[in-house]
Formats: C-alpha cells, structure tokens, sequence
C-alpha cells in the first residue's frame, strides 16, 4: 500500500471518530454537557448529565465508531496496517472533535470498539476487562485507562503467539491509542495519585462528578 492509502485511512478514521455522539444528545434535551461534570462528551459524563438511557447508548455508539473505522478501511484496502490506524484516528477524533472545537472524550469506548474489530481475540479479553473494572470498581478513567494500556499487552502477547493472526501492524493503533487516552486522562491521573477520584454512582447519576 502507498502512503495515500495510510493517509485516507486516518482522515477517514478522524472524522468517524469526531462525530460528538453524547454532545448531540445533549443538545436534544437542551444541555451542553460540556457545560457539567468533567465536561467531556463520553458515555460517563452523558450518564450523570443526561441519565443511565442515553448514557449508555453514546458508550455503544461511541464504540461504533471506533469499529466502523476499523472495518470501512479494512474492506476498502485489505490492509491491516491502514485499519490499525484508521482505528487510532478514531479515537484522536473522539478526543480531540472536529466539530468540538478539538475538545472531546476520553477515548476508552472508542478505542474499545476499535479493538475488537482489528482484533477480535484482543478485544474479547480487553472489553470485558473494562466493562468489569468499570461496574466493580466504578472509577472509569481506570476502567478507560486499561483499555489502552491492555490493548498493547494483549496485541504484544497474542503476536508472541501466532504472528499470523496477529501482526505488529496492530501496534499501530494501541500504541497511539494508549498514548491518546492517557493524555485525555491526565486531570484524573493526577487525582487518582491524590486520592480524589471520584466513583461513578451506578444508582443516583449526578452531574458536575468527574
């Protein structure tokens, strides 16, 4: 593949990405949620702004774009190097929105989806992984934080492994990814060495928590 076809790839993953999910839905019901909370547009924050429903739906959606990248790119080039980073690129567009004014979410969702489209055998271990430490120990910037950190471990492990299935081209998107959701993260990284953090209440959403 020539450099365009990384190129497209990326500008394609970006834009896909930087579709403002939970911010839309805020402004259906009349609110900025960058206005409350952490003031990012992830499902986090939409759940304590908006409420369990919508949410979850922007998680799954935001998920969707991050596997939607993934698969449009690998359809359209059977490259997995072109899909990696269009997966990579769709968690830069979550971040860092086109549309947002380069402000956005986290990352962890998006970059979840992405994972498990690229690599399904990856994202089997990570996305349950961060479903589990999301509801158990109900601190989501942990929660988001693994899925960037376990999808280099995984994608590391499951090369060692078989390096058919799983080719170091896949680096492409965890590295940058692990890398993007850290940054994103950085505020809560900070309270988490301090002690602040707060926990995602599961049964009375508040906004202006996280």
């Amino acid at each position: 593949m020539d450099i365009t076809t990384y190129i497209v790839s990326i500008l394609i993953g970006y834009l896909i990405g930087s579709l403002p999910i939970g911010y839309l839905f805020g402004r259906l019901k009349g609110i900025d949620v960058r206005a409350i909370g952490s003031g990012r547009t992830g499902g986090t924050n939409v759940y304590r702004a908006l409420g369990a429903r919508l949410g979850l739906l922007t998680g799954l959606l935001d998920f969707a774009k991050g596997a939607v990248s993934v698969l449009l790119m690998r359809a359209l080039f059977g490259d997995e190097a072109a899909a990696a980073l269009a997966g990579a690129a769709a968690v830069a567009g979550h971040n860092w929105s086109l549309f947002l004014g380069f402000k956005g979410g986290a990352g962890g969702s998006t970059a979840a989806g992405a994972l498990l489209a690229l690599n399904p055998v990856a994202g089997a271990i990570v996305v349950p992984m961060f479903v589990l430490i999301l509801f158990v120990g109900r601190i989501a910037s942990v929660a988001t934080l693994s899925v960037g950190v376990g999808s280099v471990v995984t994608i590391l492990l499951l090369h060692a492994i078989n390096p058919a299935t799983t080719p170091l081209s896949h680096l492409l998107f965890a590295v940058p990814a692990m890398a993007m959701i850290a940054i994103s993260l950085r505020p809560n990284l900070e309270r988490l060495l301090h002690g602040t953090e707060r926990r995602v209440d599961f049964k009375r959403p508040k906004a202006g928590a996280h």
